[in-house]
């Protein structure tokens, strides 16, 4: 079930001659990369990549940062509203993004952010923080305290242990936070759809979408090569960070 609709997209790009109501498992009739050249010379295809990368890597940049920080905070310290934090924080997973849009979009009005990058990445990050932040601080639970307190027994400051102590003993969780938060802002497509409407910062989920809706209807190939194009970003993250993640899913196993 999920390999069908990645086989028939590879075949639709890769097969100038197939059609949508192409059977899902036939093999190419013929196979170029002719609807790939297309789509990277007749489209915006570099804008709507560099807008994408833009949003995505901002989100995740200020995601780990926060999470990190924040889930530390949590994890370290007992301060008066600690348990109304973590409360709050999964409470805002209670209702489904969808039913928020409204919301969102007139606070985003009054602050004069629609269609603007930095109204899509403050929503992006309301989105990942809470499940970033209980990543972090679960990791953070499972780091023994003793190696902080042998560190600040060798002179080390309190920002000094974080950086130069729990942050790299946290690799594994850090890696978590920021393929969730990169995946999360690099796929997402109803809140942008309703915040940008200006074609010039459309990310690439916005410009695929309109690929499909703005005449080219009867060329679902480009369609096709866009949605393959996208999974590379993805791809290269996920083989950047694989270690870090085997080490996190061996460490979870050993715990249960």
């Amino acid at each position: 079930m999920a390999l069908v609709p990645l086989w028939q997209i590879a075949v639709l790009a890769l097969d100038p001659a197939a059609t949508t109501g192409t059977t899902a498992w036939r093999l190419p009739g013929s196979v170029n990369l002719d609807n790939f050249f297309l789509l990277l010379t007749t489209t915006h295809f570099f804008r709507w990549l560099g807008n994408s990368l833009l949003v995505a890597l901002a989100v995740t940049i200020l995601g780990v940062s926060l999470a990190s920080t924040c889930g530390y905070a949590i994890s370290r310290f007992r301060f008066f509203g600690r348990r109304a934090v973590l409360h709050s924080l999964l409470l805002t997973q209670i209702f489904p993004a969808t039913m928020l849009l409204l919301p969102i979009f007139l606070i985003l009005v009054q602050l004069q952010l629609i269609n603007t990058f930095l109204g899509l990445i403050l929503i992006y990050l309301a989105t990942v923080l809470p499940f970033c932040i209980w990543q972090m601080k679960s990791f953070y639970d499972s780091v023994p305290e003793s190696i902080e307190e042998a560190a600040a027994m060798d002179g080390c400051t309190p920002a000094e242990v974080f950086r130069r102590v729990v942050l790299p003993v946290s690799a594994q969780g850090l890696s978590v936070t920021a393929l969730f938060s990169f995946a999360a802002a690099w796929n997402e497509y109803v809140v942008a759809a309703i915040l940008m409407q200006d074609s010039e910062l459309f990310t690439l989920p916005l410009g695929l979408r309109l690929l499909h809706a703005d005449g080219m209807s009867g060329q679902p190939g480009l369609f096709a090569a866009g949605a393959l194009l996208v999974t590379l970003p993805m791809l290269a993250l996920y083989l950047l960070l694989s270690r870090f993640l085997a080490a996190r899913v061996q460490d979870l196993t050993m715990h249960s």
